[in-house]
This record gives C-alpha cells, sequence and structure tokens, in this order.
C-alpha cells in the first residue's frame, strides 16, 4: 500500500495537469466571450465546490471514517491559498487577452520555480544548490517568454509590459497557494490521503465560492447572473475544475509541493496542443526557445531535488 501511494502522487499530478488545461481552455472562450475574468473565475468555484463538498460527504460515509478536526493552522493555510489562488486566476484569464494560451501558460508556470522559495519559507521544505541554478536557467526562459511577438532583437527596454507582470504574478500567487494547500492537508489528522485532500479541498472552494460570490453582489452583480446563463458551458468548468483540484491536492498531501508542480510541468505539451489545436495560435521562434529552455530548466529541477 505504501508503495501505491509512493507512485500515486505522480499520475495524480498528470491527471490535474489534463483537467486544468481543459479548464483553461473553457475559461479562455468564455473570458473572451460570454464573461470578465473575474466572472469566469466565479464560474469555476460555483459549478465545483458543492460538488465537491457532496463527494467527501459520500466517501466519509461510505468509508465509515469521521470528519478529520480543523485547527486554526489549517483555516489560516486555507483561506491565504484561496484568496492567492483567485487572484492568480483572475490574473491568468486576463492574460489570455494579450498573450497566446500557451505563451500565457508557461508564463504562469513560473510557479514551479517559485514553489521551491515559497515552500522552503512557509514549510522549511529547502532545496540544494543544483535546485538553485535550474532555478537560474528557467529565469532565462522567462526573459525569452517576456518580450512581446512584435518586438525584435533583444527587446529588453520593452521587457516591463502588462503580459509579463500578469504572468508573472500568478506564477507567484500560484506558488503560494500549493504551499498553502500541502500545509493545510498536513495539519488534518487523518492516515487516508483521500480524506485529507478531500476535506482541504472542500474547504478552499466552499471558502473560494462564498467569497467571490460576496465580491460580485458588491462589485460586479450583473456577472453573477452571467454567470448563470452561462451554465451549459461554466458547468464543464466546474466538472473540469473539480477533477484537476483533486488530482493537485491529493498529490500536495503525498508529496512536497515543488516535485508535484515540477511534474504538473506536462501541463506545457499539453497548452501547447490545445494552442495550436483548437485555437489556432502559433508561437514564435523566441516563445518556442523560451519555453523549450524554461523546460528544460524543469526537468533538472526534477533530477536534483
Amino acid at each position: 500500500m505504501q508503495a501505491f501511494f509512493s507512485d500515486l502522487w505522480v499520475i495524480a499530478a498528470i491527471a490535474a495537469a489534463g483537467f486544468q488545461t481543459l479548464r483553461f481552455m473553457l475559461q479562455k472562450v468564455l473570458s473572451t466571450a460570454l464573461l470578465s475574468p473575474t466572472g469566469a473565475t466565479f464560474a469555476r468555484f460555483f459549478y465545483s465546490a458543492p460538488l465537491i463538498a457532496l463527494g467527501i460527504a459520500c466517501y466519509l460515509v461510505a468509508t465509515g471514517q469521521p470528519l478529520p478536526a480543523q485547527n486554526a493552522t489549517f483555516w489560516a493555510f486555507v483561506l491565504a491559498g484561496g484568496v492567492a489562488q483567485i487572484t492568480a486566476t483572475v490574473f491568468v484569464v486576463t492574460l489570455f487577452k494579450s498573450r497566446s494560451f500557451a505563451v500565457g501558460v508557461t508564463l504562469m508556470k513560473t510557479e514551479v520555480i517559485l514553489s521551491v522559495i515559497i515552500g522552503l519559507v512557509l514549510l522549511g521544505e529547502g532545496v540544494s544548490l543544483p535546485a538553485f541554478g535550474a532555478i537560474a536557467l528557467g529565469l532565462v526562459g522567462v526573459l525569452l517568454l517576456s518580450t512581446p511577438p512584435q518586438v525584435r532583437g533583444l527587446g529588453l527596454a520593452e521587457m516591463l509590459n502588462r503580459g509579463v507582470a500578469l504572468g508573472l504574478g500568478s506564477g507567484v500567487l500560484f506558488a503560494v497557494s500549493a504551499v498553502s494547500y500541502r500545509g493545510a492537508s498536513l495539519e488534518l489528522d487523518a492516515a487516508d490521503p483521500v480524506v485529507r485532500a478531500g476535506v482541504t479541498l472542500a474547504a478552499v472552494t466552499g471558502s473560494q465560492m462564498l467569497g467571490m460570490a460576496l465580491w460580485l453582489w458588491v462589485r460586479d452583480r450583473p456577472q453573477i447572473g452571467a454567470v448563470w446563463r452561462a451554465r451549459r458551458v461554466a458547468a464543464w468548468i466546474g466538472i473540469m475544475s473539480m477533477g484537476g483540484s483533486f488530482g493537485w491536492f491529493l498529490a500536495f498531501t503525498l508529496q512536497t509541493a515543488a516535485y508535484v508542480k515540477a511534474v504538473g510541468q506536462v501541463e506545457l505539451i499539453f497548452s501547447l496542443l490545445a494552442s495550436v489545436l483548437f485555437f489556432g495560435e502559433r508561437s514564435t521562434a523566441r516563445e518556442l526557445a523560451g519555453m523549450a529552455v524554461l523546460v528544460v530548466s524543469i526537468l533538472t529541477l526534477v533530477l536534483v531535488i
């Protein structure tokens, strides 16, 4: 059983990456046609939180396990991770309006590098010196991706642009959320990793749904109705979100955030295929080089940590 769980986190991370790519594809369609970036983000939680809560409740009843107690540290991690994830998702959906789908996701994936540093600060999960070399290599890839497609040459003066700020900002926030979710799951006293992952996920998505509903009610009330009117597509966002989130949370329960996010970089391949096959987008030579360098840095990171 222990050997099974030692490999399960890899399968869960790969599955989560697949679900997440499908979710972002749907959010890209909604954000450009039906909903604002905030509305598209809310749709994800509105259509997934109830399903997640029902699912973990049924699992606890079926297995005869009690609901584990949640302490103050658990809720602190849950709320910190939830706010960071909401803000990061809004950044990414906004980014899709100004950059191609594949490049947007690649910039977001700087989270795998940043999660190493944030994991060290928040949970004391350190990295080796070779890992810092991989981080430096990853920064080269980020710089290549930072230049807008129309810029020729090095374009150093143009690298400070809105798309870069959104992409890197989302990477930082997604890293904070990943480490926070792992921290929350470790606070639960339960031997079953499915229970720890499911209870943490239910707490996070429930808090996110309520928080965003209140925010939209005060700041952008028409988007609540728009999310309901877009339910034929938005409901699928919820389903994809539920599958992807549970995969991530299960993997976080079994392994450190840095390892999980490193394996999850397979999403780069998924997003590039989606960009070409579904959205008819093309990447520039600079962007492809940046993706390649970033992928090499991530693979190196996997080997040295």
